[in-house]
């Protein structure tokens, strides 16, 4: 069983609104994202920064709320924020930032069902299309401790990188693994379906 972790604590965009409260295919980035992960996940966690009170408002109620202290931290301090609230039962989780809201259902359920098989050995199950790799991200709870550990000056794909040889990746036919809407123009062609 995994949690769902959606890091959603990062500044506005440059849209002049919050990333997590723009609009994809009718339903907001956080809103998205709580259904794609909820379908195949347990839990769901959001954890919120900056406009926690307004992005709050807007996210299902089957979310579970946490709040980054610090984002000007960066998206590791949302990550090990969500971490420290893992429920107990799930022995693993999937994170993904709100800025890529466009991973297909049937993505993250063909990632959930490759953890659920995995070898015990395996650390993480990530999506690959075209033999690049994308979000959502799944791990094993066993290596929460690692990204818990990290300094704040490091990134979560550290402990990733430093695992490949225990990764499994998963090939999919769904470019959203690679949205990442960080500008307008990003956003325009996420809008065009573009991705």
């Amino acid at each position: 069983m995994i949690a769902g972790i959606i890091l959603a604590a990062g500044a506005s965009s440059r849209m002049g609104t919050p990333k997590a409260l723009l609009d994809y295919r009718g339903e907001t980035f956080v809103g998205r994202l709580v259904r794609v992960l909820g379908a195949s996940c347990k839990h769901v966690i959001v954890v919120l920064g900056h406009h926690a009170e307004v992005i709050r408002q807007q996210v299902p109620p089957t979310a579970q709320l946490v709040v980054n202290p610090d984002p000007s931290r960066g998206q590791l301090s949302s990550l090990q924020t969500a971490l420290g609230a893992l429920p107990a039962e799930v022995d693993g989780f999937a994170f993904i930032p709100v800025d890529s809201p466009a991973v297909e259902e049937a993505t993250m359920a063909k990632l959930a069902r490759a953890f659920d098989k995995r070898d015990s050995s395996t650390l993480f199950v990530i999506p690959r299309q075209s033999g690049r790799r994308g979000h959502p991200v799944i791990a094993a709870r066993s290596i929460a401790a690692e990204f818990l550990a990290l300094p704040p000056t490091a990134e979560a794909r550290e402990v990733v990188h430093a695992h490949v040889n225990r990764t499994e990746y998963v090939d999919v036919d769904d470019a959203g693994i690679f949205t990442d809407v960080d500008d307008p123009e990003a956003y325009r062609r996420l809008k065009e379906h573009v991705v």
